[in-house]
């Protein structure tokens, strides 16, 4: 498991970075965010789907589960897991998108990853903490680390 540690000063910077992620990130990543409400999951992935070229507006699937957007430069895919029980989780097969199996290849973003009961083989664990308005991220990787991503380990 790689570790990097990054200080981001504030809500935009986090959707800065997003923005450097998504214009870099290849198909086939998935990406599991932890952290409380309120530390940035949602802005980190509205900048990841700005990068991507994804025009529609990015909102939280707290009540849809997931979001599909397909027209950037390759789908993301969000998924909220918030307010779900463990086996409402496992009825949501999120194991389709980060296979790309089913579905168009793309990015796999899921909130409040910790709530899953089962992981992918291969991802990027991306944990949220703020202090006030300041932010810190941890990443890291499980398997193989996704081309475009190399910079960040």
């Amino acid at each position: 498991m790689t570790l990097a540690v990054l200080s981001l000063p504030d809500a935009d910077a986090t959707r800065r970075f997003g923005v450097k992620l998504g214009k870099h990130i290849p198909p086939l990543t998935t990406l599991l965010l932890e952290g409380e409400l309120g530390s940035g999951k949602t802005t980190l992935i509205q900048g990841i789907g700005e990068g991507l070229g994804i025009s529609e507006a990015i909102v939280s699937p707290t009540f849809t589960l997931i979001n599909e957007y397909l027209d950037g430069r390759v789908p993301l895919y969000h998924f909220d897991l918030y307010r779900l029980q463990p086996e409402e989780i496992e009825d949501l097969q999120p194991e389709v998108y980060w296979e790309g199996a089913e579905v168009r290849p793309g990015i796999t973003a899921i909130e409040w990853a910790d709530r899953l009961t089962y992981l992918p083989n291969v991802y990027v664990r991306i944990c949220l903490k703020h202090d006030g308005n300041a932010r810190q991220v941890e990443l890291s990787a499980v398997g193989e680390i996704p081309d475009g991503l190399n910079a960040y380990f």
